[in-house]
């Protein structure tokens, strides 16, 4: 019997593939929570919508497998970049049980501004993430108590893909 199920939304210019969201995937797996990783990579292609693909689309996306998942027991949703600001936006949607962010955008353009459900959150960034500033993500996440996790790396977080894994697992084993 399943704990519950994982939604990990991968980055911009990322994919279901990714290193990071596919070392999130063994750690649910491990856990016995139930896992699939959406690929958003045709919307990320729409450049006309904005400079990130579409933003809106791909929060339907989410939110529709969200709702269907939530239906059947618990749900953590988890993201990379682009894919952590629509988690956590989705979360104020659908019922949610936790959120995983990594490197989370504060602010998405004409989108509204990064929030989340009251729902524990563990969050990891860079100190010298070249697109996010580490002050932003900071105040965001003490703001709402959450976990934090900050390494010295870049944006893509190349360096810290097993301390994320560890930081994810630290929250599936939490609830």
């Amino acid at each position: 019997m399943s704990r519950g199920h994982c939604i990990l939304s991968h980055g911009f210019e990322s994919g279901p593939d990714a290193t990071k969201v596919t070392a999130l995937a063994e750690v649910a797996q491990r856990l016995g929570w139930t896992h699939e990783r959406p690929d958003y990579t045709d919307l990320d292609a729409m450049r006309q919508v904005s400079s990130v693909g579409d933003v809106r689309a791909r929060l339907q996306r989410l939110l529709g497998r969200a709702g269907a998942a939530a239906a059947q027991g618990p749900v953590v949703l988890a993201g990379s970049s682009l894919g952590a600001y629509i988690s956590a936006i989705a979360s104020l949607q659908v019922p949610t049980g936790g959120l995983f962010l990594m490197v989370p955008p504060t602010t998405m353009g004409p989108m509204p501004a990064l929030d989340a459900a009251k729902v524990p959150i563990s969050v990891v960034h860079a100190w010298h993430d070249e697109l996010i500033p580490a002050a932003q993500v900071i105040a965001w996440a003490q703001a709402r108590s959450a976990r934090l996790l900050m390494v010295d790396d870049g944006h893509r977080l190349n360096n810290h893909v097993e301390a994320s894994a560890r930081a994810f697992e630290e929250l599936l084993l939490s609830l």
